[in-house]
């Protein structure tokens, strides 16, 4: 008689009302099959995700596609399994957006960066401006994009450091997508020459030494353009068309050294600015100061 009592006041607890609303009350056994439907289908929606990336994982598929596909199938099935968690219970959008407008305005005021984040995270999978692998600068932050979540975006760095970037910023900012139009980028590296140098030869051999550099693509071919008159130099600019999307200061960096190197080698001077100071000084009296005067003039080499 004691057990049964104990389990019908166990009972009573579970069903007892914690809150109403205008067509169902909420008990703690409401609440508690809440809790577990919605852990139930936030594990189905990661397992289905997996199947998901098993399927796509040998097809001829973009993989920032894949990507988008994977995450679009998971957020889908969490938003139905989240709406049958609630109607489950007996609540409904309708009543739910009914009784508590105010609050929820109040919390999506405080709520609102994240709110933001998710809805640009939905963005970006929809239309896909940028996607998993892509090289991307945005702000200060350079690297692969690893994964797109639902609110914030992974970064690898060049110094192998992960970053973790707000969706929004993909949204409100200014991206850089080197990989947005294929897989190949072109660079271009600034020479400076004396006035009277051979332009023709500087040409040549600045085209020799990038198509002898195994990264640097043959088709679209390098070129040097004449950029300026400057005041010292001649400015000219090296373009080239590069696979190596990842690591492009590492080959601008090769292309440098091997132009300095070879610019020695045919004795072809690469000029700087250079200050000539001239003291004019002279002794005046006991009482006097020395008088003196600074004389500076610029000259070029």
């Amino acid at each position: 008689m004691g057990l049964a009592k104990f389990f019908s006041s166990i009972s009573d607890l579970l069903n007892f009302p914690l809150f109403s609303l205008p067509d169902h009350n909420i008990s703690l056994r409401s609440l508690f099959l809440l809790i577990a439907l919605l852990w139930a289908f936030t594990r189905v929606s990661k397992w289905i995700e997996k199947l998901v990336h098993r399927a796509l994982l040998y097809k001829d598929i973009d993989p920032g596609v894949k990507g988008s596909i994977e995450k679009f199938v998971r957020y889908s099935i969490l938003g139905i399994g989240y709406y049958i968690s609630f109607s489950t219970i007996g609540i409904n959008l309708n009543s739910l957006a009914a009784v508590g407008a105010v609050g929820l305005i109040a919390i999506g005021l405080g709520l609102q960066n994240i709110t933001q984040n998710f809805i640009s995270g939905f963005i970006l999978l929809m239309e896909r401006p940028v996607k998993k692998g892509d090289i991307v600068q945005v702000g200060k932050t350079s690297g692969r994009i690893l994964e797109i979540q639902a609110r914030s975006t992974l970064i690898l760095t060049r110094e192998d450091v992960v970053i973790v970037v707000p969706n929004s910023q993909f949204i409100t900012e200014q991206v850089v997508n080197d990989s947005f139009s294929g897989d190949k980028l072109r660079l271009s590296i600034n020479i400076r020459v004396a006035y009277g140098t051979d332009l023709e030869k500087v040409s040549a051999l600045l085209i020799q030494i990038a198509q002898a550099h195994p990264k640097v693509l043959k088709s679209p071919p390098s070129s040097v353009l004449l950029k300026d008159f400057g005041e010292s130099a001649l400015e000219l600019q090296l373009r080239i068309w590069t696979g190596e999307l990842w690591f492009a200061d590492d080959l601008l960096s090769d292309l440098r050294y091997q132009i300095v190197q070879e610019f020695n080698n045919h004795q072809i001077t690469i000029p700087f600015p250079q200050r000539e100071l001239h003291l004019i000084g002279g002794k005046g009296s006991l009482d006097s100061p020395i008088n003196s005067s600074l004389d500076t003039r610029e000259k070029t080499t």
